[in-house]
C-alpha cells in the first residue's frame, strides 16, 4: 500500500540562507547605516527590530523578497502586527508556519473523501496521512490538494510504495 504525508514546513536549510541574505543587505544598505535595524530567528519565527514602521516594513519587504528567491514558499510566513518595545524600537514577528492546524487538516480530509477517489486519509497530529493501494490514485490526490487548497503551502512527504 502506498502512502504519503501532506504537512506545511519550510525548508530550514533554505530559510537559514535566506535570513543570511537578508542580514547582509541590511547591513549594506545605505538606508540602514547607523540604525539599530536587525533580525534575528528563533525557532519558528523570525524577530525584526527598527527604528520606526517604515524601517520594520522595509525588513519585512526584504524577507519576502529574499524568501521568494530562495524558492522558500512567503505563504509560510505570517507576519504579525508591529509593538513598541524597549528604547522606543519597533518589533515585528513573523511566524513560520510549520504543521497543518486541526481545522485545516479536517477541511484537507474532508475534501479527500468527497473526491470518491480510492484512498484513506488520517490526521497524525500535524501531518495527514494519505494511503491507497496504486501510486497514480495517491498523484491524482496530490494534485486535486494542490487544486483545491491553493492558499496553503502544501508540501508532500514520505511518498512510499
Amino acid at each position: 500500500m502506498a502512502t504519503f504525508d501532506v504537512s506545511i514546513k519550510a525548508n530550514l536549510v533554505d530559510v537559514q540562507n535566506a535570513l543570511a541574505q537578508v542580514k547582509k543587505e541590511i547591513a549594506n544598505r545605505f538606508d540602514f547605516k547607523g540604525t539599530c535595524a536587525e533580525v534575528t530567528s528563533s525557532d519558528n519565527e523570525i524577530i525584526c527590530i527598527g527604528e520606526n514602521e517604515f524601517q520594520i516594513n522595509q525588513i519585512t519587504e526584504i524577507i519576502f523578497t529574499k524568501f521568494g528567491k530562495r524558492g522558500v514558499d512567503t505563504r509560510v510566513l505570517n507576519p504579525r502586527d508591529m509593538n513598541k518595545s524597549a528604547n522606543d524600537k519597533i518589533k515585528r514577528i513573523i511566524d513560520i508556519a510549520n504543521g497543518i492546524s486541526t481545522d485545516d487538516a479536517k477541511k484537507i480530509v474532508k475534501a479527500i473523501k468527497t473526491t470518491k477517489l480510492k484512498v484513506q486519509s488520517s490526521i497524525n497530529g500535524q501531518v495527514v496521512k494519505v494511503s491507497g493501494n496504486k501510486r497514480d490514485t495517491l498523484q491524482e490526490a496530490i494534485e486535486f490538494l494542490k487544486k483545491e487548497f491553493p492558499s496553503l503551502p502544501l508540501t508532500f512527504d514520505n511518498f512510499r510504495d
